[in-house]
């Protein structure tokens, strides 16, 4: 990337806040919508097997939508992302992930008055998911064009291997380790935060998830090179 020093420097922490609003969609998505996941599609896809074996408390629609949803985001976003020249990946970045930030806008109104009890009964969890998913089919698309080193934002079992992989007990030298530990910090601390948050209210955890998002976007944009920096 031929972004200028300070980018670089801001990029990294606004990547770790969109792994705090994994966190938070995830509690969502497995807590409150049904035991889907529709920011891990690791773990959505290991549901969706299960659910086709007849697991009880699992459902083959429930994560379906939500594979159907995240591909079409990624579709968007990786549309988003084609346009970019190396000069360009971080301001064409940051409109995919507002492209996020109005997915998840939407699921939090969508969310307003949703009730746990009625998830077999009600139209507004499917809802929920479709919105949630495709907000982080966005991001990911975006995020896996800028190829930050241990910075995917979603999927921390590499981040985790290359922790123990790369420690000084393996032989290594540790490489990005602070950042490694951060990226495991900030999910952990997103997922807690959803989980207590939910407790109130679903629609309050996606309207955090929201907020975070969009300042992290905005420090996306405001970092990028303009036009005549080019």
């Amino acid at each position: 990337m031929s972004e200028s020093a300070s980018t670089e420097k801001v990029v990294p922490y606004a990547l770790l806040g969109m792994t705090v609003v994994t966190g938070l969609v995830d509690a969502v998505s497995f807590l409150s919508l049904g035991h889907v996941f529709t920011a891990n599609m690791t773990g959505n896809i290991v549901f969706l097997a299960f659910a086709t074996a007849h697991v009880s408390g699992l459902s083959v629609a429930r994560s379906l939508t939500a594979l159907v949803a995240f591909l079409a985001g990624a579709i968007l976003g990786g549309r988003v992302m084609a346009r970019v020249s190396v000069d360009s990946q971080i301001r064409f970045a940051a409109q995919a992930f507002l492209l996020e930030v109005t997915f998840l806008l939407a699921a939090s109104v969508c969310g307003i008055g949703y009730r746990g009890d009625l998830l077999e009964h009600s139209f507004q969890p499917f809802a929920l998911i479709v919105l949630t998913a495709l907000a982080m089919g966005t991001r990911n698309a975006a995020v896996r064009k800028l190829a930050i080193p241990d910075l995917t934002t979603t999927v921390l079992t590499l981040t985790i291997t290359g922790i123990g992989a790369d420690s000084s007990l393996a032989n290594g030298n540790n490489p990005r380790l602070a950042r490694k530990v951060a990226a495991v910090a900030a999910m952990f601390l997103g997922a807690a935060l959803g989980a207590v948050v939910i407790h109130y209210s679903i629609s309050a955890a996606l309207w955090l998830a929201t907020a975070i998002s969009a300042v992290c976007s905005v420090l996306l944009f405001r970092s990028g090179p303009t036009p005549d920096q080019r």
